[in-house]
């Protein structure tokens, strides 16, 4: 699909969809949990829609609702009161990287003896250390290094070690497994942890199931920072119903637009309390020179006098794309620094965030795993490649409104993948923009 988008500013007042981030845990713990739970989620996606279908090939019942999804836990079989799920199911992760991460040691977890396949550059994503210590832990995993990807055997309790400076979904799957063992487990991870904020929503999931996480921070021999995260075995219970939150990361577009444009835009429904790290995209926006207003439910942007800063991409990885925009259009240079983890995303986003926003006419480099971007008053327009990256597709949509010329994005349907209604809340605050098949 090839979105033409002629430039226009946005303005008004946009719904947050739901977080995709904390729909994969809540979905997950509820299929792991001892009864029916009522998930209220107000949208879904391709990423969330693969996690439900990799849950039901391990046997739970996922019924959509008029609020969300009613969700029958995986109960077919216990051993010793132990959860176990169906065995040999095909687990399609879509193009998921979450799904995959947070499903494989939950898979493991339960001995469901399960084959993974994908789509998209899924298979070359990497799954180093995590699969290491899922094999140290009892499980055999054939077929690493890309798709379709085999685990037989059943995870043992016990201690599991990872470095911080990869990804946090690695932790995050351990943390969502580890409950089904029915013994205490813990993980220690060494040095700084990459995007933290994702672990820390997925211990407010398995809290909302009755299963505690304790933290202790301290440090390792050899002085660098030990993070342990102990659980004592409690298995997942059902708290009946539970809530999916405003999404931060994609409300983070509208919200760069508004920065971008003339008029302010309103994002509604987004929590200024979440633990999700892109609600720092305010404080970012707030240093370019953007006003910022929050509220118990909503936050609005004001455009201002834009100037470059320097700034860190650890824990707000996927902001980059679009606060790379931004920094295209503000005066002077922004340096956007600690980039590493952008290049084994959907696409290598250091590679395609300079690329497509230099072929609208920006002054982007990368320097190492930094991006310094020197900021211009307006964008020429052209043609972008989504490159099959949902950040990537919706970011040129977004700098489009500061463009001279009309901007072509092809690929635009990589939206789905998170936001399939990207579009139509694009011409809900008043974009123009026409939608054809390639």
């Amino acid at each position: 699909m090839i979105a033409y988008i002629t430039p226009q500013p946005l303005a008004g007042t946009v719904p947050a969809i739901a977080s995709k981030s904390v729909a994969h845990r809540l979905i997950i713990a509820a299929a792991l949990a001892n009864g029916v739970t009522e998930v209220t989620c107000n949208t879904t996606c391709a990423d969330i829609d693969a996690t439900i279908r990799c849950l039901a090939a391990l046997g739970a019942t996922i019924e959509a609702t008029d609020q969300g999804y009613r969700i029958h836990p995986i109960l077919k079989s216990q051993e010793h009161g132990i959860l176990r799920a169906l065995a040999g199911g095909t687990l399609d992760c879509g193009e998921s990287g979450s799904t995959l991460r947070f499903m494989l040691p939950v898979a493991c977890a339960l001995g469901a003896d399960a084959s993974f396949t994908g789509a998209g550059r899924l298979g070359a994503r990497p799954l180093s250390p995590l699969a290491e210590e899922l094999i140290a832990g009892g499980c055999t995993l054939e077929g690493l290094g890309g798709l379709p990807l085999t685990a037989t055997g059943r995870l043992r309790p016990g201690t599991f070690k990872l470095p911080g400076n990869v990804s946090s979904q690695y932790i995050s799957g351990l943390l969502l497994a580890l409950p089904l063992l029915g013994r205490p487990s813990t993980i220690e991870v060494t040095g700084t942890i990459e995007s933290k904020p994702y672990v820390t929503l997925t211990i407010q999931a398995l809290a909302a199931f009755g299963v505690p996480v304790r933290v202790e921070i301290g440090s390792a021999l050899d002085g660098k920072p030990l993070t342990r995260y102990e659980l004592d075995g409690s298995p997942y219970r059902t708290p009946g119903t539970v809530d999916v939150e405003g999404d931060w990361s994609n409300a983070a577009f509208w919200l760069c637009a508004a920065a971008l444009g003339t008029e302010p835009i309103t994002v509604t429904g987004l929590l200024p309390s979440s633990a999700q790290g892109d609600r720092n995209v305010l404080a970012a926006l707030s240093c370019f020179g953007a006003r910022i207003r929050r509220a118990t439910n909503a936050a609005t942007v004001n455009p201002g006098t834009l100037h470059g800063f320097d700034l860190s991409a650890r824990d707000v990885p996927d902001l980059v794309p679009v606060l790379s925009a931004v920094a295209a259009l503000a005066e002077g240079r922004t340096v956007i620094r600690d980039c590493a983890r952008l290049r084994i995303k959907e696409s290598d986003r250091l590679e395609t965030t300079t690329q497509e926003l230099r072929n609208l006419g920006a002054q982007v480099t990368i320097e190492g795993d930094d991006l310094v971007i020197d900021g211009v008053p307006e964008l020429a327009g052209g043609v972008v490649d989504a490159h099959n990256d949902h950040r990537i597709a919706m970011m040129a949509a977004i700098v489009a409104t500061r463009c001279a010329g009309p901007v072509e994005i092809h690929g635009a349907e990589a939206v789905n993948k998170s936001y399939p209604d990207f579009f139509a809340h694009y011409r809900l605050l008043g974009g123009h923009v026409e939608l054809r098949e390639a």
